[in-house]
């Protein structure tokens, strides 16, 4: 009797033994597991700040559109201006992801083009956030459209394009443009159309922005020469949060040899743009 008490006594106390070791074993995997719930928590980006985009047609103000485009002010009927205030929208299947609309407007003196672009990026990648991704998607934008370094003009170099045509040696090539079309009455548009083209300050080529969004570049190229009539295209992007926004402002004008003034465009399309950003903010 004493040696099977013996024996039942060993038997419990294995029991007692084994059933400690499977308890800890047990605590150290929930201890793992969570640990990793927290490493993946820890990983997953944050969502873009914008969850919808507003209606494209509607985000320029009629007086905006007066500036960019002035030969609606040159359209008698009510019911045709209306119509031109109104825009085109553009083709889209999620009004939610991405949104535009386009305006024609012909003048007495030229052909005006404006294009407004909104773009709403979402990441589906938990380790990239939504902002990120715009970010990416802007700067492939402004390598495409080679946007130089940011540098600061000199006082010079922001001058008007007459005043820098006139007192810079690089100017010579316009004045010998300009005696040129004195002398002969039938160039003389071309030979004006050359030299403004020719003497554009540092601070109105391309170039990135700042205090527009969270960045933001300006384009501006000037196509056609000769026979035909230059058309200007200045092309302004900005990125705010997940959003990326563009703008296209185009002249071409009916005379030919006439150049569109690049300052003048470019304020124009800077000015929508920042009104824009601020109601995207707002």
């Amino acid at each position: 009797m004493q040696r099977k008490a013996y024996v039942t006594g060993i038997a419990a106390l294995l029991a007692v033994l084994l059933a400690g070791c499977t308890s800890g074993s047990s605590g150290g995997d929930d201890a793992t597991d969570k640990n990793a719930d927290t490493s993946t928590a820890t990983v997953a980006a944050q969502p873009g700040k914008y969850r919808t985009l507003p209606e494209a047609c509607g985000a320029v103000a009629h007086g905006t559109l007066d500036s960019l485009l002035p030969g609606i002010a040159q359209i008698t009927d009510e019911e045709q201006r209306d119509k031109a205030y109104a825009g085109d929208a553009a083709l889209t299947y999620d009004t939610d992801r991405k949104v535009g609309c386009r305006w024609k407007i012909e003048s007495s003196d030229a052909t005006d083009r404006l294009s407004v672009d909104f773009e709403r990026v979402v990441s589906y990648d938990n380790a990239v956030s939504d902002d990120s991704e715009a970010q990416t998607i802007y700067t492939q934008l402004e390598s495409a459209a080679d946007i130089p370094e940011s540098t600061s003009p000199s006082p010079a170099e922001t001058e008007s394009p007459s005043a820098s045509a006139s007192d810079s040696p690089s100017a010579s090539p316009s004045a010998s443009a300009s005696s040129t079309g004195s002398a002969d009455p039938s160039t003389s548009g071309s030979g004006s159309a050359s030299a403004s083209s020719s003497t554009t300050p540092a601070a109105l080529q391309p170039r990135t922005l700042a205090d527009l969004g969270d960045e933001a570049y300006l384009d501006d190229q000037l196509s056609g020469s000769g026979s035909t009539a230059e058309q200007r295209t200045v092309t302004v992007v900005f990125r705010t949060s997940n959003v990326v926004v563009t703008i296209v402002y185009e002249e071409q004008p009916m005379a030919t040899g006439t150049v569109p003034d690049s300052k003048e465009m470019q304020d124009r399309a800077q000015n929508l743009a920042a009104q824009l950003a601020e109601a995207l903010n707002g």
